[in-house]
């Protein structure tokens, strides 16, 4: 008798500046899923935040965002019209209907990436993968994630940060603090942001005010760090669960002057050297460096780790919880050679994922107390 086929719930799209990238990836990760073992069920959401039919689903993975103001199958009410409790009532209902096995999110940036729809699957009780709510928050936030990766003695660029209203009210106090702390050149990146979008690199204090209002429209808070020059960038992916494994480092050779937008998706001129000429000890601090800071922010499944390096010198950039899965991105390329096909990393990922679930369920969620108290 053949085996049951896993129903895997790919979920992409989304409220986020992110949106096309995460169109790209979930094209790839379904196409890559063994349909001998699951039935690939795709969920898309729109920009305006509305989730689909998969009749509508398949649509914009083709077409990609276009006609989404006429669709009218949808799965779950507009958030904006619908409180939390109906849309976790809405979609548990719906996993109940088609008996979705595991959710693999393919959502970048925020409200995908940022624990919130980690939030919602955990109320539906479903397995997913990728990191948890408290993981996926901290993962988003570069700031918070600075924080903590400091606060572990890990090694990070020096940084300010500030919201919106302080600049607002003060911007030449913020910009002499910017100057005194951090220097010329630097970087300004919105702090809940992803694939260098609205990033700018600041040479001399000119440039600083449109940098900042560039980050201010995507997000309230902003990072202004340290350029470390001249540097090298190093990804590493990292996978497992309490006892994760990194892969072998990676080296962007960027086609900009740093890896934005543009050199990361769009010019097709940058290039990826796998693994990354480095010394064997160098290497191995990476790897060690990857997985301490996956470990620090909780983090589960899977998570991809930029570096910065200047000679042997070492910073942890970022960490990313839902890594980019286009054909052309590090996290499942570093894998394929490390030893992990494309394939059989989606297995593993869907495999932890349902570890991480029957874990956590095993736990007890109710406690009986010596009297009745609350009667």
């Amino acid at each position: 008798m053949p085996k049951k086929k896993l129903k895997i719930g790919v979920i992409f799209g989304g409220r986020s500046a992110e949106h096309e990238v995460s169109l790209v990836s979930a094209a790839s990760v379904i196409k890559n899923l063994d349909k001998s073992k699951y039935e690939v069920i795709p969920i898309g959401i729109t920009k305006e935040g509305r989730w689909l039919s998969s009749g509508e689903t398949l649509r914009l993975l083709k077409e990609g965002n276009k006609g989404n103001q006429e669709v009218e199958k949808i799965i779950i009410p507009d958030p904006n019209q619908k409180s939390l409790v109906k849309i976790g009532q809405h979609f548990a209902t719906h996993q109940q209907k088609t008996k979705i096995d595991v959710i693999f999110p393919v959502l970048h940036g925020p409200y995908g990436e940022d624990g919130t729809i980690q939030g919602l699957f955990e109320l539906a009780n479903i397995p997913y993968v990728g990191a948890g709510v408290l993981g996926s928050s901290v993962g988003m936030d570069k700031v918070i994630q600075k924080q903590i990766l400091r606060q572990k003695g890990l090694p990070v660029v020096d940084w300010v940060c500030f919201l919106k209203k302080d600049w607002l009210s003060n911007k030449q106090g913020i910009i002499k603090e910017i100057k005194n702390k951090i220097g010329f050149p630097l970087f300004v990146k919105p702090a809940n942001m992803g694939s260098s979008i609205g990033i700018t690199k600041v040479h001399h204090q000119k440039e600083l005010a449109p940098a900042i209002n560039l980050a201010l429209n995507y997000d309230r808070k902003v990072l202004v760090e340290k350029a470390i020059e001249p540097n090298r960038d190093i990804e590493v992916s990292v996978l497992g669960n309490d006892n994760p494994k990194a892969s072998v480092p990676g080296e962007i050779v960027s086609s900009n002057e740093f890896y934005d937008y543009d050199a990361k998706y769009v010019d097709g001129k940058s290039k990826a050297v796998i693994p990354a000429p480095l010394s064997k000890q160098l290497t191995q601090k990476i790897r060690q460096l990857a997985v301490e800071a996956f470990k620090a922010l909780d983090c589960a499944g899977m998570a991809r780790v930029d570096f910065l390096l200047k000679g042997n010198k070492v910073w942890i950039n970022e960490l990313n919880t839902i890594p980019g899965f286009t054909s052309i991105s590090m996290y499942p390329k570093l894998w394929e050679v490390t030893g992990i096909p494309y394939p059989k990393l989606l297995d593993k990922l869907i495999n932890l994922a349902i570890e991480r679930h029957q874990e956590k369920n095993q736990l007890n969620t109710s406690y009986k107390p010596k009297k009745n108290w609350y009667k």
